[in-house]
């Protein structure tokens, strides 16, 4: 039958039973969801299983919590409520599995936990008794799974000590006793079911061992319907943290399980731990794996040469809050950074002879031991960032991420390379106990040794200096190249905060870089200019009291806006350039007296023109300040003259981020993106009518809906520069705009926004 039911338990201390429906009527939903609640504790595993073939499927359900039980649950129908409690005393349940003993409907539960024991529990008289321990693991269980084959019940276990155990269950015929032979045999557990009146004998079939550390999962491949019954096939997939997940089956000739020879998959390089956990796909020709980092590992059966297995695409993204990005000048990829310390960049893939363009990760040019905190472009393949350390860190694309990215996107390389492409480095590593990604040209990666030459066994040869592989890529690099083929070389570090940095901006015309930390007192609070061709600090800007948390040169370059959590605003005017660079100067801000917002103001941008900036705040307001009446404009006198040019916009939240698009409506407003703290993204366009603010300037357009906002705070919007859609050479491409968002919640969005609906 198909499958349309899946079981979730959370942190959130409940289960939930997800029914998806086909038939969708006027009055319900597509996915139906019954909660249940009963554990007091996170759950960390369920199982299900069907306890009959009628149409109204009795479901039995058991799950596992950190509040040392494990409750068995019935549903029928929309109904469904915990029929029974067994406790664990002080011990954990890591996981559980249901099945049905051979030959019967009678349920079997496995648990495997915490005292290195499997404890099966048997239905009878409705109640699920303990009736056999399985001893032999010598560390935490951390998987358990049933797989009926034929007439016998296979259980696999896996544990902490880096085994796994296959035990058979299958009915004892009631024949007489044989007389005693010398014999080995092994050791038979025999248990009675009273309902039933039939004895079954528990036996360990096989014990494998290939991974050299904790053994996360095991699953059973899917079985299959052939010839009208279930064929279960004899095949097992081990997850471990060892980086590597096996694929097991019993010999065809002796019957002894051996790995399927070389099917250890994995072998990830860089910073990461092992596999949590791994999956069949139904038909067991692909298998997928995911990391503790959250990375998908997708690997799939050559079709020819069965015992071969390549990394296929697969979606990818940040696993932690992700707090600022940026679209690259030319509007051709994306560059977001997170506090799950990586920064990664997404572009989308072409392929050829198609028109479907969908976007992936492409690269992570930094990998890092701090959170990221904020990035700025500097020109098109060059960037810096900035993490919760006191450091700038000035990245530069190597030169074989810029060939793949022309592969990848299908923008030839004449259009993204200059002149000087040939001396760039080939790519990056990052030294054994380094923090910096280090520049690898073709002359490093030659000192390798061949992997013919016999190499000593040194600790120097175990981690080697130069991890990094160029290759050619047609398509979007699974996880493993992403992690140590894609970094960028470093080729600058900015000192001079006394905090961790907080944001950073750059002009342009790519000259200036402007950059704040984290400030409690005026004097860290500074903002600090650097020039981008000597690297050097050119100037320190003081005014703010508490943390600047956002900062935006105008599109002419003429000035430059901060914020901050003081509640306050400045501007500073570009003055005549000196030989070491610009001088800035205050020409704006707001006080005690003239602010308006009373919270901390999270974000600012301009206008496309440079009359108008916009400020966002806790407070719920967002403002539009400018030069209002500009007939009494002189050089100067900025500071009595920038004023609210819009009324006070009531966002209904509070705001985390805004942004206005350089391109307008057709007429001629501008289009306003306001971000929230509950998540979501609202389009406003605005545009000065007379010489007073009036409430007729605003227009909401558009309130982007729940499904496709953020589930938690925007943390920063940007809108491509240029009109049309990255990746697509469409006609209409005047009529589309791309927003780029990202959040809390882990996501980058990405907007298409039709501005003539606007």
């Amino acid at each position: 039958a198909s499958e349309t039911e899946l079981i979730s338990g959370g942190s959130d201390k409940q289960l939930i039973l997800w029914e998806w429906k086909d038939t969708v009527t006027w009055n319900s939903q597509l996915v139906k969801s019954i909660p249940l609640k009963g554990h007091t504790e996170a759950v960390f595993a369920v199982d299900a299983v069907y306890q009959s073939d009628e149409p109204d499927l009795n479901l039995l359900i058991a799950s596992a919590a950190s509040d040392s039980t494990v409750r068995v649950w019935s549903q029928h129908g929309s109904e469904a409520k915990c029929i029974e409690i067994l406790h664990f005393g002080n011990g954990f349940v890591m996981d559980v599995c249901l099945s049905f003993l051979p030959g019967s409907d009678v349920p079997i539960l496995a648990c495997g936990g915490d005292d290195c024991k499997i404890s099966l529990f048997i239905q009878q008289n409705g109640q699920f008794q303990k009736t056999l321990i399985l001893p032999g693991h010598e560390d935490w269980i951390r998987g358990v799974e049933w797989a009926v084959c034929g007439e016998d019940l296979f259980l696999a276990s896996c544990s902490q000590d880096c085994l796994i155990r296959i035990w058979k269950v299958c009915t004892k015929s009631k024949q007489l006793p044989k007389t005693e032979d010398d014999s080995i045999k092994l050791k038979e557990n025999i248990f009675t079911v009273k309902d039933a009146d039939t004895s079954y004998a528990v036996s360990l079939e096989s014990v494998l061992a290939g991974h050299e550390n904790w053994v996360y999962a095991v699953h059973w491949q899917p079985s299959f319907s052939k010839d009208g019954s279930m064929q279960q096939p004899m095949r097992i997939l081990s997850a471990s943290m060892d980086k590597t997940m096996i694929i097991w089956e019993p010999d065809k000739e002796s019957g002894v399980w051996l790995e399927q020879a070389s099917v250890r998959v994995g072998e990830v390089g860089g910073n990461t731990l092992g596999f949590f956990d791994c999956q069949f796909s139904p038909d067991g020709s692909m298998i997928i794996a995911h990391a503790f980092h959250g990375a998908l590992h997708l690997w799939k059966q050559a079709t020819v040469n069965k015992k071969e297995w390549t990394p296929e695409v697969v979606i990818s993204g940040h696993f932690n809050s992700v707090e600022d990005v940026k679209w690259d000048p030319e509007g051709e990829f994306i560059i977001s950074v997170s506090s799950d310390q990586t920064t990664r960049l997404f572009a989308p893939w072409k392929r050829k002879e198609e028109t479907e363009v969908t976007w992936h990760e492409i690269a992570r040019p930094q990998v890092h031991g701090y959170d990221l905190r904020c990035l700025a472009m500097i020109g098109r393949f060059e960037f810096v960032s900035g993490a919760d350390e006191k450091v700038l860190r000035v990245f530069r694309a190597p030169k074989n991420f810029i060939e793949n990215f022309s592969n990848i996107t299908g923008i030839p390389m004449e259009k993204l390379c200059s002149h000087q492409s040939s001396d760039l480095p080939e790519g990056a590593t990052v030294p054994a106990l380094g923090l910096s990604n280090k520049a690898v040209f073709e002359g490093d990666m030659a000192l390798q040794p061949d992997e013919d030459e016999e190499s000593f066994n040194t600790i120097s040869n175990q981690y080697p200096e130069v991890y990094f592989q160029p290759l050619i890529l047609t398509e979007p690099p699974p996880e493993d190249h992403l992690l140590q083929n894609t970094l960028w070389p470093e080729i600058q570090k900015l000192y001079g905060h006394g905090y961790e940095i907080f944001c950073v901006a750059c002009n342009n015309s790519n000259t200036v870089i402007a950059s704040a930390c984290k400030a409690s007192k005026k004097e860290h609070a500074a903002i600090i200019l650097w020039s981008t061709t000597s690297w050097k600090k050119l100037q320190s800007l003081s005014f703010h009291n508490l943390t600047v948390t956002q900062l935006a040169f105008s599109p002419d370059d003429s000035f430059l806006l901060a914020v901050s959590r003081d509640r306050n605003w400045s501007l500073w005017r570009k003055q005549d350039s000196s030989e070491s660079g610009p001088v800035f100067t205050c020409c704006a801000y707001t006080d005690k007296n003239t602010a308006i917002h009373s919270r901390i103001i999270w974000s600012c941008d301009w206008t496309p023109d440079s009359k108008y900036f916009i400020t966002g705040s806790r407070d719920k307001k967002v403002i539009i300040w400018g030069q209002c009446d500009l007939s009494v404009i002189t050089e100067g006198n900025e500071l009595d003259s920038i004023k609210p040019c819009s009324t006070v916009l009531d966002a209904g939240d509070s705001v985390t981020a805004v942004g206005i698009s350089h391109v307008l409506t057709p007429d001629g407003r501008y289009i306003v993106a306001v971000g929230l703290e509950k998540g979501k993204i609202i389009l406003y366009t605005w545009k000065q009518s007379g010489k007073e603010p009036a409430l007729a300037d605003w227009t909401t357009n558009v309130e982007i809906d729940n499904s496709q906002s953020h589930a938690l705070a925007v943390k920063r919007l940007c809108w491509r520069h240029h009109a049309g859609r990255a990746g697509h050479n469409d006609e209409s491409s005047s009529k589309w705009l791309q927003l780029a968002s990202c959040g809390a919640d882990h996501c980058v969005k990405i907007f298409n926004v039709n501005r003539f609906a606007l």
